[in-house]
């Protein structure tokens, strides 16, 4: 495979593209990551995703070059949660996920040139109840403030806190890695 361009910071990317062993590079996108009011949660991943890749394109100007943007968001109640500001919002939003369903939407566009795939995939994720005590301690342990949902899925409330997923486990942790090598390898 060669070496694609992954237009993002996201250690977890980094570290799921690296389990796959997929050759990459890193040129992070400058963009910011608003959207059309009105447009569909499930949709509003894919959007953003696909203005990371772009961006990145602008940059490189090299359109042999295969660039891979993603963008992840979590959903409860058909409302978007984002990442939280401060502690207090994390608590809120760890609050508002416990003992319920939510979904995990990651959007992902792989750009060559004109060529343009985008897809999504929605994982569904329950929480048990949890206490304001162990809210607090992943709060101040992790510190989840860079992620979708204020928290990550491979960290200690993952491991205690979550009753059940459905879908890719590494959707939730940023990446649908299996549909990504599968579409990969659509460009090689």
């Amino acid at each position: 495979m060669h070496k694609i361009i992954l237009a993002s910071q996201s250690p977890r990317r980094k570290q799921l593209l690296e389990w796959a062993e997929v050759p990459f590079k890193i040129i992070a996108s400058d963009v910011d990551e608003s959207f059309p009011k009105g447009l569909p949660a499930d949709e509003v991943p894919v959007f953003i995703a696909k203005k990371k890749a772009l961006s990145v394109q602008q940059k490189i100007n090299d359109d042999a070059q295969i660039i891979l943007a993603a963008d992840t968001l979590v959903v409860l109640n058909n409302k978007i949660i984002g990442k939280p500001a401060d502690r207090k919002q994390a608590i809120e939003i760890l609050q508002s996920l416990s003992d319920k369903k939510h979904f995990v939407i990651t959007g992902v566009t792989i750009l060559q040139g004109k060529t343009e795939i985008n897809f999504s995939d929605t994982t569904e994720v329950t929480f048990h109840a949890l206490t304001n005590a162990q809210i607090e301690f992943y709060i101040d342990k992790h510190k989840p403030y860079d992620k979708a949902g204020a928290y990550a899925i491979q960290e200690w409330i993952g491991v205690v806190g979550i009753e059940s997923v459905n879908g890719d486990f590494y959707n939730v942790m940023g990446l649908p890695v299996s549909k990504v090598v599968q579409q990969l390898n659509k460009f090689m």
